[in-house]
């Protein structure tokens, strides 16, 4: 073991690592942060770490560049601080859908913040449904891919759903979704989508049979909810009797409530990988569901060295 484990948060999500603290029997650890007057972050740990198995909670959501440089700060204030081990939990990892260069003179994001972690002093990295798996090659630090599928395949199978069909909002989804399908024995359908800019798409043709089922869409990142409400629409034109949605990462930014409130779609089963606080109230069609007790018994499994393998489903 690197010494006694502790936990620290950033501000990004304080809710998630209490709950995280909560599931483990800890006490979050103290740690100071305020911006100055010009917005230069400051960050002072205000008890011994030294020699300890640190883990920073810190999702980094919006405001996105903010949470980033915070986190930044927290694990170089760790490592100076003689901490043994510094572990960054990121529950949602931003600017992860930049990681390839799929046009020109555009940057690789993903690979450019998981440089910037690393040159922070980050040990480890725990975070959760990645927008694209081989991001994981993007450190040289181990790093630890869980899934919210667990969670959700719980919360589906309490709604006793009949005539299911999983359905993929676009190709790159489709593994996710053939996966609960199979965990679920429900049927699978695609939606073939056309994305002209950065948070505009067009559903272009629907693979599978919807018609008289309940169709449940389930997608990684829910941002603006375009895609998400372009496939509802799409699934009620070819006459889905009911459509449901689950989505990880509820980013929910610009028109996305509104979207999501004008739209078919009778509710979306929402991890708290991002603060969700503020969303719930605005709109009542989201159903959070809490994911602190796979990041804290995956941080427990770490301190003690044994197999986080079992969560990676």
């Amino acid at each position: 073991m690197s010494g006694d484990m502790k936990i620290f948060g950033g501000r990004a999500h304080p809710k998630l690592t209490q709950e995280i603290c909560d599931y483990l029997s800890m006490t979050p650890g103290e740690v100071t942060l305020y911006n100055f007057s010009d917005g230069e972050i400051f960050c002072q740990v205000e008890e011994n770490v030294r020699g300890s198995d640190i883990f920073i909670v810190q999702p980094t959501c919006a405001p996105a560049n903010e949470n980033l440089m915070e986190l930044l700060i927290m694990l170089d204030t760790f490592k100076r601080s003689s901490a043994s081990r510094v572990s960054a939990v990121l529950p949602y990892y931003g600017y992860a859908r930049q990681d390839k260069k799929d046009a020109p003179r555009v940057p690789i994001t993903a690979k450019l913040v998981a440089d910037l972690i690393s040159a922070a002093g980050a040990d480890r990295i725990l975070t959760m449904d990645l927008h694209a798996s081989q991001i994981q090659g993007f450190f040289d630090i181990p790093v630890d891919h869980l899934f919210a599928a667990p969670v959700m395949l719980e919360a589906i199978r309490k709604m006793d759903i009949p005539d299911l069909v999983i359905v993929s909002p676009d190709a790159g989804g489709v593994e996710r979704a053939r996966a609960i399908g199979k965990r679920l024995n429900a049927g699978l359908a695609i939606v073939d989508k056309r994305r002209f800019a950065a948070n505009e798409a067009e559903v272009m043709n629907l693979i599978g049979d919807v018609e008289g089922k309940t169709a449940l869409v389930i997608d990684d990142i829910i941002d603006t909810a375009g895609t998400l409400t372009l496939t509802a629409a799409e699934l009620k034109r070819k006459g889905a009797k009911r459509i449901l949605a689950a989505g990880v990462h509820g980013v929910l930014s610009g028109p996305a409530l509104d979207r999501i409130e004008a739209s078919p779609i009778e509710s979306i089963l929402i991890s708290d990988t991002t603060p969700l606080d503020e969303k719930l109230r605005a709109c009542p069609k989201l159903k959070p569901l809490s994911v602190a007790p796979i990041l804290g018994e995956a941080i427990r499994r770490i301190h003690e060295n044994s197999s986080v393998s079992s969560l990676f489903v």
